[in-house]
């Protein structure tokens, strides 16, 4: 039989807020609005203060999020050809045979 195993939570630390809580990692459901619509995310990475109840988000799952609710997601972009723009020419020092 296989046992499944969770990694073990980071180290709590002080809370920046209250400054006698410590932050803990917890994974609670994160809402957020998509336009007109609400969105749950189950399980989501939190730190929670243990007295203030402060949240500060995983940055790490928001960028995650974020890319996945990108309507761009997964589509290639599209970059305009700028074709490359004409050179001045140097004037040159040497005389031209008619100014001889």
């Amino acid at each position: 039989m296989i046992e499944e195993t969770t990694p073990p939570l980071p180290e709590p630390f002080p809370c920046t807020e209250c400054g006698s809580g410590h932050m803990h990692m917890r994974f609670i459901t994160y809402f957020t609005w998509l336009n007109e619509e609400l969105l749950t995310v189950p399980n989501f990475p939190a730190w929670i203060c243990d007295v203030c109840g402060r949240r500060e988000y995983d940055q790490k799952a928001i960028s995650w999020l974020t890319m996945l609710l990108n309507p761009n997601a997964g589509r290639p972009t599209v970059r305009k050809r700028v074709s490359p723009r004409a050179r001045p020419r140097p004037e040159s020092s040497r005389p031209s045979p008619d100014q001889t």
